[in-house]
Parts: structure tokens; sequence; C-alpha cells
């Protein structure tokens, strides 16, 4: 397990982190999300000892050890392949770097390949692939000798909806493996496909914390979800209802004032008629996201 206690960071009059502390569990994937500029990758490049900072970071109760680094796989927001290699030069290149010889690494590469659908042969230059096949090879790079310790800084990036989903299920397959996984993204679908846990950052504090159903939890069940013959005007009328959003044809989302107004909502609405959807839910959190974001500090 990854924990940060305490962990602070300022570049001169610039406050980066102030007082961060969370836990990465072994086999459990924590989203880390924010604005730009909220201390995401400062909390990144902490981790990785690539700055120095003050605080605590331990992994499995220890200080990250030269060894440890062996252990973790990294993807920087910046890529940085080389672009004369080919992919096979440098996938054993940057294996070997943790340690991992060539006569493994050689033999898993053409499994890896497929795995993440590659345009390319291995014998191809990096130079000579798309941006996103060369996303998919700077992955394979990041998971290929099995991390303990997985750290993605925005990887869904360039990608498109199906190479998504195959990131999606590479994440989900080290999970499975035991791996703590942390990653940044700006898309909080994918947060929310594939994290157990959430970690919001602004302005260098830390907001948000917990499981995602206790992070939607705290915001209350104040949406509705309602499939109906009303019209917008009509539904304003209804007690407690303070917004309404008509999302495509006669599916509509009520925003009320009071989470516990969903039973008077739902006999309104229905008068005892059936209806065929009402589902009273708490923010997703995209909205949770703007939400927050938009609040000044407390």
């Amino acid at each position: 397990m990854l924990t940060i206690d305490h962990l602070h960071k300022q570049f001169g009059s610039v406050e980066a982190l102030n007082d961060v502390s969370f836990n990465v569990p072994d086999g459990q994937i924590t989203g880390l999300i924010g604005q730009n500029g909220s201390g995401k990758s400062t909390t990144f490049h902490s981790i990785l000892n690539f700055l120095k900072y003050d605080g605590e970071i331990r992994w499995n109760g220890q200080p990250i050890s030269e060894a440890d680094f062996d252990s973790i796989g990294y993807l920087p927001e910046e890529r940085s392949l080389m672009p004369k290699l080919t992919i096979e030069q440098q996938i054993v290149y940057l294996a070997r770097l943790k340690n991992q010889p060539a006569k493994v690494i050689r033999p898993q590469i053409d499994d890896w390949l497929k795995k993440f659908a590659v345009k390319g042969k291995k014998s191809d230059k990096i130079k000579d692939l798309s941006k996103g096949n060369q996303q998919k090879v700077q992955l394979i790079v990041t998971l290929i000798h099995r991390p303990k310790l997985i750290i993605l800084d925005e990887p869904f990036s360039g990608l498109d909806p199906v190479n998504a989903d195959l990131l999606k299920q590479a994440i989900l397959e080290a999970r499975d493996l035991g791996a703590a996984i942390i990653f940044s993204s700006h898309d909080m679908g994918n947060v929310e496909a594939v994290c157990d846990r959430l970690v919001m950052l602004r302005t260098g504090e830390m907001v948000l914390n917990g499981t995602i159903s206790e992070v939607r939890d705290q915001f209350g069940k104040s949406e509705i979800y309602v499939t109906t013959d009303w019209t917008s005007d009509q539904l304003r009328q209804l007690p407690h209802v303070t917004m309404v959003q008509n999302i495509r044809g006669k599916r509509f989302l009520l925003r009320v004032d009071d989470p516990s107004a969903g039973p008077e909502v739902f006999e309104k609405l229905t008068a005892g008629r059936y209806i065929e959807e009402f589902s009273q839910q708490p923010p997703t959190l995209d909205e949770i996201f703007r939400m927050k974001v938009g609040m000044t500090n407390e």
C-alpha cells in the first residue's frame, strides 16, 4: 500500500500542495482528480522522488527505496519515447532500466502489441507510428514488467473510445493481479468506470477522499431521472424541484433541494399510475467536479 501523509510542496510563493494525506491500497484503483494546476502531477513527482517535499511517502510502511522503483510503472503526461528506435528496441531498453532482462521481455512483446491492438510491427520505428499507437507503446512499457505500484498521468488523453476501453481492461487486469494503481484524468466517466477510490485536489488542497459511492453519497440523492409525458413546465411545478433538464425525448433530469422529497415527488408525478422510469441518485462525478472546482477555498 502507498501511504501519503501530510504532503506539502511549495515553489517560491506558490503552494502546490498543502497537507495532502491519502492511501492507495493494493488491488485497488485510486483516481486523482482536479483542475489544471491543482497539484496532481506534483503529487506524482513527489511519489517518484523527482523533487523534494515536506511530509512522508511510504510504500508498505517504509520510505520508497531505489530498489522499489523497479516495481513502479509510471506513465507521464508528456510522452518520452525515442523516435529513432524500433518498437522492440524501445520496449526492451526501458524494461532493462527496470532490471528486466531482454530475454524475458522480448518473447512477451508480440502478445502485448496484440493486447493493445498496436498497428505496426515490432520492427517499425516509433517515429512512423501514429500518436495513438505511440501512446499504446508507452503504456506497454509502463506495464510489461508487472509493476506493483502503477502511476498513470492522464493515460486516456488522445485515445478514442475503443482504445480507451483497451486501456481500462489493462488497468483492471493489473488491479486484479494486486497492483496499487493511481491515475489522473479529466474524464469523470473513465474515473467512475474503473476507480475504487477517489481523491480530489483543488489548488493544492484535498477536498474529497473516499470510495466512489462515499464521495457521491456526501452530496445526497438530489437528482431524479424520470421518463414521463409531463412537460418541462409541469415538472417545474413539482414540490422541491429546482431544476428541470430535458435529456432526450420524454426523459428528464430533475434536481431537488431536499433528497428526502423523493417520495413526495414520486407520488405527485405518478398519482398511483405506472411510470416508465423514476430513479433517484446522487450527482454524477462530473457534476461533483464542477461543483467543487467552482467553490472558493474554505
